[in-house]
């Protein structure tokens, strides 16, 4: 059986720090494959200055072109929105019944997961991968039983610090991939 790990998020935009989470989880095995799932509405975020999703799935599949294990996917714009997590992850297990999918998330995504629709659900059906975040430091004695904290070293880059740098007309070509970089400052500047 497959095991596949889905990293779900809005990647407004894509920048190295997803590439490096994405990477760690297929080095540190602890999944086959990694599928970038751009969602096209997050609930628990606002939409304003939320780039289309068409774009943002563009950027992620010019990044995505060469790597190995790791895919994009655009299976959430199939499904009603708001995009909720768990009826992503029923909607997969439907249409992908010999793989195994578990799912990325951020340490602040993890710290606010009680906020999750059904959470419990996605807990008692799914393994978690956390990645630590700049101030949403996990502790491996803080997780449930079969969640799982990346060990490597990662990126404490974000989508938002890029758009605020790109408005500024700073450089973000160290934290953005080379394939999109163009993309960026064509649709983050002011």
């Amino acid at each position: 059986m497959k095991r596949v790990a889905i990293f779900g998020g809005s990647f407004n935009p894509i920048h190295n720090g997803h590439l490096q989470i994405a990477r760690a989880a297929i080095r540190e095995q602890v999944c086959d494959e990694v599928w970038m799932m751009p969602s096209p509405q997050n609930p628990l975020k606002p939409s304003a200055g939320l780039l289309d999703e068409r774009l943002r799935l563009e950027m992620v599949k010019a990044v995505l072109d060469n790597e190995e294990n790791i895919k994009v996917s655009d299976f959430e714009f199939q499904l009603p929105l708001p995009t909720y997590t768990y009826r992503t992850l029923k909607a997969l297990r439907k249409d992908y019944p010999n793989y195994e999918f578990s799912l990325i998330i951020g340490g602040d995504n993890w710290k606010i997961f009680n906020k999750w629709r059904n959470y419990k659900e996605i807990l008692q059906s799914t393994t978690i991968i956390i990645y630590s975040r700049p101030g949403a430091d996990i502790l491996p004695d803080e997780l449930p039983e079969g969640a799982i904290l990346l060990k490597g070293e990662l990126s404490s880059v974000s989508s938002s610090e890029i758009r605020r740098r790109v408005s500024l007309g700073m450089d973000v070509s160290a934290d953005v991939p080379a394939q999109v970089l163009e993309m960026v400052k064509k649709f983050y500047s002011k």
